[in-house]
């Protein structure tokens, strides 16, 4: 989704990945094959590289640090990342900037006696969680003690951030890019549908007050401008009874909850990250259309390229539908496509009603 817009604005992609069977690799000039994280292999791509963009937070921070002037070959830097890539250390930067953020502890061992909160309690690995990896909610002292074990023995951080459970009526999703000059493009605000912690579905616009969509706008400003970033953030937010907007998390990159800017706006997040990291224009952000779905295309068990074949022709059958393969490995569980509907107008059902049926036509085809 990178490789596409790259063609498009005249750049030449070179990748880094240990996978020859990675779909990015038919489209790329040139591949390094190591593993993302490899800073040593990173050292060997960057002299063929006028700029290094980021896709996850794989990041060895220390090491890149000794890249030969890896202050302008990182977009973004890597002292923009480095207040971000540790959830606890996020959690801190939030706190010093004062954003909304749940209460939060850094639980260096399972006693409850040492801290001051309740449950439910959501544990979160420091590094490298994504897709619900690395993110527990236990219930009780024993479920902590069980969970806490099991995160910090991985972890060579030896501790485990624990948060305040949030019961919100919305999971929400923003995201900016930010230029070299310093301009800001913000995308309409989108809300996200996890269901275990896996995000299924996204609906655009999302259903909130004005202002909530500043509030949400501010905030992720302010991210940008403190971190001085070049490149692409996306926040994600919790929006609770009350109206309180908290920030959950911060992912310094392209964003599961913008894939549907590839056929919903004018400019795609992908295509717009480039444009900040290249120094080129920064694209519009507009929603083209009057609403839009993005639903996950999951993997479970029995599924095989013949049965996806199948309920692929069917889900193209759906009016003013994308689909989207990415060609990964099978395995249940794992993001192996998206499919975006465009909704072109509003119908007598209401905007929303509308996005949950397509939503469930849509599911009712992959998972039938």
């Amino acid at each position: 989704m990178m490789g596409e817009p790259a063609q498009k604005l005249g750049l030449e992609l070179i990748i880094q990945t240990p996978h020859l069977e990675d779909p990015a690799v038919g489209i790329a000039k040139a591949v390094v094959y190591a593993e993302v994280g490899d800073a040593i292999a990173t050292s060997r791509l960057a002299a063929q590289c006028d700029v290094i963009g980021f896709e996850n937070e794989f990041v060895d921070l220390p090491n890149l640090k000794l890249i030969p002037h890896q202050e302008n070959l990182f977009r973004p830097s890597l002292q923009s990342l480095e207040p971000l890539l540790d959830k606890y250390n996020q959690r801190c930067y939030l706190q010093e900037l004062e954003l909304p953020n749940p209460q939060f502890w850094l639980l260096e061992n399972p006693n409850q006696d040492n801290y001051n909160f309740s449950y439910p309690l959501v544990l979160k690995a420091r590094r490298h969680g994504y897709d619900g990896q690395g993110t527990i909610v236990v219930k009780n002292q024993a479920e902590l003690i069980t969970a806490w074990q099991s995160m910090s023995s991985g972890s060579i951080l030896g501790s485990v951030l624990g948060e305040e459970f949030i019961p919100f009526t919305k999971e929400l999703s923003i995201i900016a890019a930010r230029a070299t000059t310093g301009e800001i493009r913000i995308y309409p605000i989108f809300e996200t549908q996890q269901e275990d912690q896996v995000c299924r579905r996204v609906f655009a616009p999302a259903a909130v007050s004005q202002e909530v969509v500043l509030l949400a706008e501010k905030i992720i400003t302010t991210i940008l401008e403190s971190t001085k970033v070049v490149g692409l953030f996306a926040v994600e937010l919790f929006l609770t009874e009350t109206g309180k907007l908290l920030v959950n998390e911060i992912a310094p990159r392209t964003h599961n909850s913008g894939h549907l800017t590839i056929d919903a706006c004018p400019t795609s997040q992908f295509e717009q990250y480039l444009r900040a990291i290249a120094e080129q224009p920064l694209g519009e952000v507009n929603l083209q259309t009057a609403g839009a779905v993005m639903v996950n295309l999951l993997g479970y068990a029995g599924l095989d390229q013949d049965n996806y074949l199948d309920k692929k022709q069917l889900l193209e059958q759906i009016p003013h539908s994308h689909f989207y393969w990415y060609g990964k490995n099978l395995r249940p569980g794992r993001k192996l496509g998206h499919i975006t509907i465009l909704i072109p107008e509003v119908n007598s059902q209401g905007m929303q009603e509308q996005m949950r049926a397509i939503a469930h036509q849509v599911e009712s085809i992959w998972y039938s």
